[in-house]
C-alpha cells in the first residue's frame, strides 16, 4: 500500500512540474482587432475648498457652461471662482463594452489647481480618435493625494493632490466595432514575438482540431481557420484560449538599472571562458589646519596653515575563472565570493561585454 502511494505522489509531483511550465493560449496571446480604445474629454471639476485653478479659460469655460443652462453673465465680467477647476479626463473602453455600463477614468487638472480633492465632476463628453463621443463621464472624485499649506508659505504635499479617479465615473454611450466575427479566420498576436512559441502554438492547435487549422505567420502572429457562425466562433474561441503549451525561452539577457543599481539576470546567461580581477583603490584626502597665535604684546599676527594627510589604501585584488559555458548559479557565487558590490558587477558585466565573453544582450536602464 505505501509503495502504491508513493508512486501515486510521484506521479502526481510530475504532473504538477509539467503543469507548472505550461501556460494557457489566453495567457500568451490576444486575438487581432480585440483591443481597448482610448477616449479623452474636457471638463470642470467644482466643490473645491478653494483650491481651484484662476486661468482664463477656467473662466471662459464656466461661462459657456451658465450660458447653456439659460445664465448670462454680463459681458467683462470675469467670474474668479477659486472652487473650479478645467481638467482632462481619460478613460480606456475595453472591448466589448456595451451602451449603458461604466467605466473607471481618470481626472487631471490642467491650470494652476493645487488639489482636486472633496471635487465633482460635471457631466463631461468623452471623445475617440475618431472625434465621436463613446461615453460620459460625471461623479465625485478619489483623490489620494493631500496637501497643506501654512501662512509662512511652508507646504507639505503627499503624493499628487491635484488628480484623481472616479471608479465607474463614465456611462458608455456607443459600441466600437472590431474584428471578431469578420472573415472566416482569426489572428493570435503573441504578447512577446518568439519562433518557438509561435511554432509551438499552431502545432498545439492542430494536434487538437486538426490539422492545417492553424499556420504560423512569423514570430509574432498565428493564424487560425474560423467557422463563420458568431454562435460556433465564440466556443471555438473559448476551446483555443484554454490550450496549454510551453512557451519557448527568453533569449540571454541582463537587464541594468544604473539608478538603483538593480541587476537582473535571465537564465540563459552564458559566459566563454574568461579570467576576472576584482580590486578596488581608494584614497582619502582629509585636512587639518594649524592656527599660529602670536603673543599679546608682539605686533606679529595669526596665521592659519593647512596641513593636509592623505591616505591611500588597497584592497587585494581576487582573480577567479569562468570555465566555458558557465550558468547562471556559478556567475552569481564567483562574483559573491570575492565580495563584489552591484556597481561592481554591473562593471564586471560591462567588462566581459568588452571583451566578447558574455554570450547575453546587456541593457542598461
Amino acid at each position: 500500500m505505501k509503495t502504491i502511494l508513493n508512486t501515486f505522489f510521484a506521479a502526481f509531483l510530475l504532473l504538477i512540474m509539467a503543469s507548472a511550465q505550461a501556460e494557457r493560449i489566453k495567457d500568451l496571446a490576444s486575438i487581432g482587432g480585440v483591443r481597448n480604445n482610448q477616449l479623452v474629454g474636457y471638463g470642470l471639476v467644482v466643490g473645491l475648498n478653494g483650491t481651484g485653478d484662476k486661468t482664463a479659460f477656467t473662466g471662459q469655460t464656466l461661462r459657456s457652461m451658465l450660458l447653456e443652462m439659460g445664465i448670462t453673465i454680463p459681458a467683462g465680467v470675469n467670474p474668479k471662482s477659486k472652487n473650479i477647476a478645467a481638467v482632462s479626463v481619460h478613460a480606456d473602453l475595453p472591448p466589448f463594452a456595451k451602451p449603458g455600463q461604466t467605466i473607471d477614468i481618470t481626472v487631471s487638472s490642467l491650470g494652476d489647481s493645487k488639489s482636486l480633492r472633496g471635487g465633482s465632476l460635471i457631466m463631461t463628453p468623452l471623445k475617440g480618435a475618431d472625434g465621436e463621443i463613446y461615453a460620459v463621464a460625471q461623479g465625485n472624485l478619489v483623490v489620494g493625494g493631500f496637501g497643506a499649506e501654512a501662512g509662512d508659505g511652508s507646504r507639505v504635499t503627499v503624493n499628487i493632490p491635484s488628480a484623481g479617479r472616479i471608479p465607474n465615473g463614465a456611462t458608455v454611450e456607443r459600441t466600437v466595432q472590431n474584428a471578431l466575427n469578420v472573415g472566416d479566420h482569426i489572428i493570435l498576436n503573441l504578447h512577446q514575438a518568439d519562433f518557438t512559441t509561435a511554432s509551438r502554438l499552431s502545432d498545439a492547435i492542430n494536434q487538437t482540431l486538426g490539422r492545417g487549422t492553424a499556420s504560423s505567420m512569423d514570430a509574432a502572429s498565428v493564424k487560425v481557420n474560423a467557422p463563420r457562425d458568431p454562435n460556433q466562433r465564440i466556443p471555438f474561441l473559448s476551446l483555443i484560449e484554454n490550450l496549454e503549451l510551453s512557451p519557448g525561452e527568453a533569449a540571454a539577457r541582463v537587464v541594468v538599472n544604473s539608478r538603483s543599481g538593480t541587476v537582473v539576470i535571465g537564465q540563459n546567461v552564458r559566459v566563454s571562458p574568461a579570467a576576472v580581477t576584482h580590486g578596488s583603490l581608494s584614497v582619502t584626502i582629509s585636512a587639518d589646519p594649524e592656527v599660529s597665535q602670536p603673543n599679546a604684546l608682539s605686533a606679529g599676527q595669526t596665521v592659519i596653515t593647512p596641513n593636509y594627510d592623505i591616505e591611500i589604501s588597497e584592497e587585494n585584488s581576487r582573480m577567479f575563472v569562468f570555465n566555458p559555458g558557465v550558468s547562471l548559479d556559478e556567475i552569481v557565487r564567483a562574483v559573491n565570493q570575492v565580495g563584489a558590490a552591484p556597481g561592481d558587477l554591473v562593471a564586471i558585466l560591462e567588462a566581459l561585454k568588452q571583451a566578447g565573453a558574455l554570450r547575453a544582450e546587456l541593457v542598461i536602464i
